[in-house]
């Protein structure tokens, strides 16, 4: 479907949209994701902001060649409607496993943190309604969110202050003592920490100045390096070795450094706030799985969302062992690194199909 009518998203939406999707549940586990290289992980958010920045450009250049299409689309136009169809049916599915893997691992945060009596039945209900809510209203409603859910949000990071006066700097040195496979395995897990970036290829379209997609992207993929950066010192200078490997939420654990008279546990208000996070998070990823069940049928759009809220509410609730469950949703989440550079493949066959027709 054509958008040139629709360009309703300007710089900011798009800063934040993409700042707000690369900001999860992963930046709570990055330093257990990174201690693999001790505390060389220092190092680890400066090279996934370059690696992001470069993978971001075909990204962009391949929507500049189709303006006013989704990935979906141009899919379907590149690689044929049979088999551009069958991807985006895999892409819709990696998408609902990823939002039901986001809300389950969030729900396990609750109950291990705040509320460790209660089932996690009313708690995915509210968030799937709210969910719903917001993704109902549009790309822009969602970018709207993410605005605020930043500023609402961005204090928390205030009580980390506590860690740092405790921390140690010495932990700072020395740098560069791991090996390459440890570089390998903390490179692998930690970088699902700032995916989501990738997501512009699904509204693009509705971007205003396209033109300048590239460096409004690239300023909101630095904001979220920049978060995680402040994570991960804080998380080297606070822990020893040992339990940067084993505490599975270390910034909620910097959280706890916390001391005010009015407030007793600094990480419940931290789980508290990170629902923003985590809506803003699954909310430009609903959406776009949304777009992609448009692409595969043409009746009853405003039912699309729905089913998949569904989908997602059944995977979430069904009593699969919790060591299953961790398995398939850490496999789909690996499936992200193809859709980054599944933009440089596509390039590829527009490139081969441009020379071929002028041949």
């Amino acid at each position: 479907m054509s958008t040139h009518n629709k360009k309703i998203l300007n710089r900011y939406h798009v800063i934040f949209l993409v700042q707000s999707a690369m900001v999860g549940t992963e930046m709570l586990t990055l330093p257990r994701d990174l201690s693999a290289v001790g505390y060389s992980q220092i190092l680890f958010p400066l090279i996934f902001g370059f690696i992001a920045t470069l993978t971001l450009w075909p990204i962009i250049w391949l929507n500049t060649k189709y303006p006013n299409e989704n990935l979906f689309r141009i899919n379907e136009i590149l690689l044929g409607k049979g088999l551009g169809k069958v991807i985006n049916s895999l892409v819709i599915l990696h998408f609902t496993l990823l939002i039901a893997g986001v809300i389950n691992k969030y729900m396990h945060l609750i109950q291990s943190n705040a509320l460790p009596e209660q089932t996690i039945l009313m708690p995915v209900l509210f968030l799937l309604l709210l969910l719903i809510y917001i993704v109902n209203g549009g790309i822009k409603s969602i970018a709207r969110f993410c605005i605020l859910a930043f500023f609402i949000t961005i204090g928390i990071f205030y009580f980390t202050n506590w860690a740092i006066e405790k921390g140690d700097i010495r932990h700072f040195s020395p740098l560069f003592n791991f090996s390459s496979s440890e570089f390998f395995d903390a490179f692998k897990s930690g970088y699902l920490s700032i995916l989501g970036y990738e997501l512009i290829m699904f509204y693009f379209p509705y971007i205003k100045d396209q033109k300048k997609a590239f460096k409004h992207a690239t300023i909101g993929i630095w904001i979220s390096i920049c978060l995680c950066y402040i994570t991960v010192i804080v998380s080297v200078m606070y822990f020893s070795e040992w339990q940067l490997k084993h505490i599975e939420y270390s910034l909620l654990n910097v959280f706890k450094a916390g001391e005010l008279s009015f407030v007793e546990r600094f990480d419940i208000l931290g789980v508290t706030l990170w629902v923003f996070l985590i809506l803003t998070t699954v909310a430009v990823v609903l959406w776009s799985a949304t777009v992609g069940m448009g692409s595969l049928f043409t009746k009853h759009k405003k039912f699309y969302i729905y089913i998949l809220a569904i989908v997602i509410f059944l995977v979430v609730m069904i009593p699969f062992p919790r060591e299953y469950q961790e398995r398939i949703f850490k496999g789909n989440s690996y499936l992200a690194y193809i859709l980054v550079v599944w933009p440089i493949f596509l390039s590829i066959i527009y490139l081969l199909q441009k020379k071929q027709v002028k041949q």
